[in-house]
């Protein structure tokens, strides 16, 4: 018997062992080998590392890799930031690719695969829909055509792939036990990296950034209301803006003609949204002069607000050879420094938010769809053909229809990924284009003055970018810059008739011709999002832009800021500045509509009337405004633009809102139709939803108004794993509920989800005096096993900034330098 015993317990040990050590494929789910990851010789457990012990002087290690030119040598300081020094830019490109991937290489392949519509190949089925919708779309057709740009430049090709060089250089030496934990979470390995991978790096970001429309909620609201109430309801320009570039700025070029406009056109209409421009995010950056700055010369500014997410989207490096010393953030994925400074000029980025995408409604000649009508003739359809291999290695073929647009997304018969495109429509958008914007940044790192500045904006296409600028020449300028097809006013704010010519972007707006002002009387230069221009500039970007709220608050404070007395330190300060502008303008309107407040209304009204409109995190109020006004807007609206799923249409900007409620407060648009029997008025609506928003805290917390109310408990902003997308499943790899102020409409923009992605304030100074601070909500490693994983989020969310080590050379001595890492040339190596 006892070995029948023994037998039994063998096998299912056995048993165990296989099933522990294989993946599985369970319906559209994909399970890991979790025998491997729980392994003490190969699973996570080998991904810890050690602090650094308290005192310790600097370690150094020698390492030789294939395809290095030279010896490098990387100086790692107490952040973990590597200091890249090399003598020649291949080796600096190499090196940097290798040490972002010894930090960074599980998220530089996820993002990469996600934004090449590969998902499948990594968790399995559930996420083909996902992956065709980034492939239909054209990420990677777009990414294939900038990638040509990108080589075309002789420089930009040794730096992306000797980038790609050096990342495979890591990966060769990796063995499984050394894989990031999350390779072994999810059961694969990494795939040798390319330079196409960089390409669509950089292309996630116009997807994440300038893929935005409301074209097709707009053509809705068109059908069912006229072109009257649409516009009239939907203005080209707010009520109350502070734009980039400062109304009156003198204008230094002679402009084109305007193309012809297209002919009205109302479309067969579609059951589904497309992309909505997202809501309560941006970014802010700005200059001030040496006449404002305490030291005579310009103080720079940027933080981008981006989604929050572990590992941090930027990676601090600096790289040195020859002919660079540049300190700054970069994506991991892609070579160079995209914000940051050198020792004569300081750059940032906002997102401007141009109309660069088009949808065109197709007209097919007959069901095979190998035809379709533009220009009075039947030209021809392009077929591209998309595979995905599935993990368990079944692969799907997808066949995309190409017009001279580009993609037709998704056909009449076919089901949108999310409802979010109309379907039997062409999408003509910038990325897809032949790009530079390898060049732009390689340039960047670089300059030495505006001039240059300059030259470098003039190889970017997309997304456009608020680049501001400032030198130790004392220069500041800001440029909205980025390539702007040349169309008629409100040219893609609807729908466009995909057989009409004169609907297609035939020329595009010359560099030369970008919005743009240097040294502005004023003595500084800013941006948040808002309207590049005031109603002169002569051609069209965009109808619509980022409320005006944070750019109004920045430009106030600015003008405000004496003569003299700017320093690095009030620029922090205003990074971190929590005045709620939105409830500025909207608030005493909304309580003079409540009358008579009841006994349940009464507690917020006293806190609404004393607040002093800033959005601290333990304030009460803040959460009370804003439960309030986003009832409030939904009662005025959804009735009239939100009443049908299957006729998505747009809901007036809160701005348009504001003044209706403020100089027609009897309009037709406060009643709800849904209601036969009676007519709403914006006093009941007003008194109605108060009443509501306090129900539904007290729900919420369990009790009446409290300390429990607090802005921060009510935001609760999240700081997620890359792969905890719902905030359950890996929260041990995320910092959740982080105790900070802010909001969407406010300068510091932090959300439930997003918020200032990199803080940067820059001082220029004379003879190599230059100096930098910045902070991420993260940490340099992408490791969550290294005290490098998120050892910055406190002092981002005290609103800190740490002083960045700009070394002059590999010679200069800093107690800051921790670790030493000599890359050299392999023997055998040419």
């Amino acid at each position: 018997m006892k070995y029948i015993k023994a037998l039994l317990t063998l096998a299912v040990a056995v048993g165990l062992c296989y099933v522990l050590n294989r993946g599985w494929a369970i319906g559209k789910a994909s399970l890991p080998a979790v025998g491997k990851f729980l392994s003490p010789f190969e699973g996570f457990w080998v991904n810890g590392e050690a602090p650094t012990p308290e005192g310790m002087t600097k370690t150094e290690t020698a390492l030789s890799i294939p395809g290095l030119q030279d010896e490098v040598t990387i100086e790692y300081d107490e952040l973990g930031v590597p200091h890249i020094f090399a003598n020649n830019n291949h080796d600096l490109y190499m090196a940097q690719g290798y040490v972002t991937a010894k930090d960074r290489l599980w998220q530089m392949e996820f993002q990469t695969h996600f934004a090449a519509g590969r998902l499948t190949e990594i968790v399995g089925a559930k996420a083909l829909e996902q992956d065709r919708y980034q492939r239909r779309m054209g990420s990677v057709f777009g990414a294939e055509h900038s990638l040509e740009g990108m080589i075309s430049d002789p420089e930009g090709k040794v730096a992306i792939e000797a980038y790609s060089d050096g990342v495979n250089a890591y990966i060769a030496n990796l063995a499984p036990k050394d894989f990031p934990v999350e390779y072994k979470l999810l059961g694969y390995a990494p795939e040798k990296w390319s330079p196409i991978k960089s390409a669509l790096f950089l292309k996630n970001m116009s997807f994440v950034l300038a893929s935005g429309t409301d074209d097709l909620r707009m053509s809705n609201i068109l059908r069912k209301y006229g072109k009257q109430t649409a516009e009239d309801l939907f203005p080209n320009y707010p009520f109350v803006e502070s734009p980039i570039i400062p109304v009156g700025a003198p204008r230094d070029f002679t402009p084109l003609a305007l193309p012809k406009s297209p002919a009205d056109f109302m479309g067969t209409g579609s059951a589904n949204a497309s992309v909505e421009r997202e809501k309560g995010i941006g970014s802010n950056n700005w200059a001030v002069g040496g006449g404002k700055s305490a030291t005579g010369l310009p103080i720079l500014a940027n933080d981008p607000h981006l989604t929050l997410s572990l590992p941090s989207i930027w990676y601090q490096v600096q790289l040195t050879s020859p002919d660079v010393n540049v300190y700054g953030s970069t994506m991991p994925g892609t070579p160079n420094v995209i914000i940051g400074f050198n020792k004569d000029i300081a750059w940032g980025v906002t997102n401007v938010g141009a109309d660069v995408v088009d949808w065109y409604e197709v007209k097919f000649k007959d069901a095979t769809k190998k035809e379709y009508w533009h220009a009075g003739q039947w030209k021809k359809i392009t077929q591209r053909i998309e595979t995905y291999t599935v993990k368990n290695g079944v692969e799907v073929k997808d066949t995309v229809l190409y017009t001279h647009h580009g993609p037709v997304v998704y056909l009449d018969n076919e089901k949108p990924y999310r409802k979010n495109i109309p379907v039997g429509h062409a999408l003509r958008w910038i990325a897809h284009d032949k790009s530079q914007e390898l060049t732009t940044f390689y340039k960047l790192n670089r300059a030495k003055n505006y001039d240059d500045y300059v030259k470098a904006l003039s190889f970017y296409t997309a997304p456009a970018q608020n680049f501001i600028f400032a030198s130790n020449q004392n220069d500041i300028a800001i440029w909205v810059n980025g390539k702007f097809p040349l169309k008629a006013r409100q040219q893609g704010k609807y729908i466009l008739d995909g057989t009409d010519p004169v609907a297609d972007w035939n020329a595009f707006i010359p560099h030369a011709h970008n919005p743009h002002v240097k040294n502005p009387t004023r003595e500084f230069v800013s941006s948040a999002n808002q309207s590049s221009t005031d109603q002169n500039y002569p051609y069209y970007i965009n109808w619509e832009f980022a409320p005006a709220e944070r750019g109004r608050r920045i430009n106030e404070r600015l003008e405000k800021m004496p003569r003299g007395k700017a320093t690095v330190d009030s620029l922090r300060m205003l990074q971190n500045d929590n005045f709620n502008f939105k409830a500025y303008d909207l608030l005493p309107t909304m309580l003079s509509f409540v009358k008579s407040p009841s006994v349940v209304q009464l507690p917020a009204v006293k806190a609404l009337e004393s607040w002093n409109r800033v959005n601290n995190p333990d304030e009460i109020a803040p959460t009370i405004f804003k439960v309030w006004s986003d009832f409030l807007y939904e009662a005025i609206w959804k009735d009239d633009f939100g009443y049908d799923e299957n006729i998505p249409m747009k809901y007036p900007t809160s701005d348009r809102t504001l003044m209706l409620m403020k100089k027609d407060p009897k309009s037709k648009w406060f009643d709800d139709v849904s209601t036969k029997d009676k007519v709403e008025t914006i006093e009941e609506l007003a008194s109605r939803t108060l009443t509501a928003a306090m129900d539904s805290l007290m729900i919420w917390r369990k009790s009446p108004m409290s300390p429990t109310w607090a802005w921060s408990e009510h935001k609760s902003t999240d700081i997620r794993h890359l792969l905890d997308l719902n905030g359950t499943a890996l929260k041990s790899l995320s910092t959740n509920d982080v105790k900070i102020g802010g909001g969407g409409s406010v300068v510091n923009a932090t959300t439930e989800r997003t918020g200032p992605s990199w803080r940067m304030v820059v001082q220029l100074g004379k003879d190599n005096s230059t100096k930098g601070y910045g902070v991420y909500p993260g940490g340099q490693s992408g490791n969550p096993g290294s005290p490098h994983y998120d050892d910055m989020i406190e002092t981002w969310r005290k609103g800190e900034l740490n002083e960045l080590l700009f070394l002059k050379s590999k010679d200069e001595a800093s107690p800051r330098v921790k670790k030493v890492l000599k890359l050299g040339v392999s023997k055998g190596a040419k």
